[in-house]
């Protein structure tokens, strides 16, 4: 049935259809000959490092033997960084309710642990935990140090982030909530964050990436990751090179595996942002 407000929707124009569609394949051809080319850029740049690597006497044997070896190390670089990041949040969330608290205590505690963490490396930050709290009595395992260390860190950083989700809801929705009577636990919980985890999620994946790649820095605890087995096996064997080049490719193949999965989050997230602003239209 149709309305003077529901007007019948009019049948599409085939040709106008057809030429859409050809627009598509046309642009589509395009970006599949890019994506060729970059692919060629990219097997051009690997046969010249093969051809630099070969120049240097690199021993591709050495490398193949100890590769599984070195492999092992990922298991814990990946346990240690999504510890760190969950701790991280945490953290970064607590700093962000600090930072807009108009409490003089948490706003004062909020900017203090942001501006000492971000003005201290974070090599010190983890020798502080790992050799400064055992003389104060308080001894902590390399691995759990390694964690706390680099989630203080990149709370402190991520603070920023979480802060500017929560103030990117609108205001008119914070005063609807207080209308309905909620509290503002509930209001956090039922209508700022669940909207704010929207913008939250992409930058805080780009941060587990870095995480991924500073996870190193635990290795001078002594921990068994991905950089620690390629030092230890350079070193004995005075090969450092070809331990290092393994490292380094693994942590790059972790990144881009964990970098494809991010932006299909951030796809899937920006189709239902998408979705609930056709809704409010």
């Amino acid at each position: 049935m149709t309305t003077p407000d529901n007007p019948k929707p009019r049948a599409q124009d085939p040709e106008h259809t057809g030429i859409k569609l050809k627009h598509i394949e046309v642009a589509e051809a395009a970006r599949k000959k890019f994506i060729f080319r970059v692919a060629l850029v990219w097997v051009v740049i690997f046969a010249v490092l093969l051809y630099i690597f070969k120049r240097f006497n690199l021993d591709f044997g050495f490398m193949l033997k100890y590769l599984p070896f070195i492999m092992r190390g990922i298991g814990t670089t990946i346990y240690v960084s999504l510890f760190s990041i969950v701790f991280a949040c945490i953290l970064a969330l607590f700093g962000a309710l600090g930072r807009l608290s108009r409490n003089p205590v948490f706003y004062g505690a909020a900017t203090f642990y942001i501006s000492i963490i971000r003005g201290t490396p974070l090599i010190v930050q983890i020798f502080v935990i790992y050799l400064g709290l055992p003389q104060m009595g308080i001894v902590i395992n390399a691995v759990p140090a390694g964690i706390i260390a680099l989630g203080v860190n990149y709370g402190a950083y991520m603070t920023e982030i979480f802060r500017a989700g929560i103030q990117s809801i609108g205001r008119g929705q914070i005063e609807a909530a207080h209308s309905l009577g909620m509290t503002y636990t509930q209001m956090m919980k039922r209508v700022v964050l669940p909207q704010a985890l929207r913008l939250v999620v992409p930058p805080t994946g780009n941060e587990f990436i870095a995480m991924l790649k500073d996870s190193a820095l635990v290795s001078f605890l002594g921990v068994w990751e991905l950089f620690f087995r390629a030092i230890k096996v350079g070193r004995q064997n005075f090969r450092n090179m070809e331990t290092l080049i393994i490292a380094a490719l693994f942590y790059w193949l972790v990144t881009i595996f964990f970098q494809y999965f991010q932006s299909r989050l951030e796809n899937r997230l920006s189709k239902g942002t998408r979705r609930i602003g056709t809704l409010t239209h």
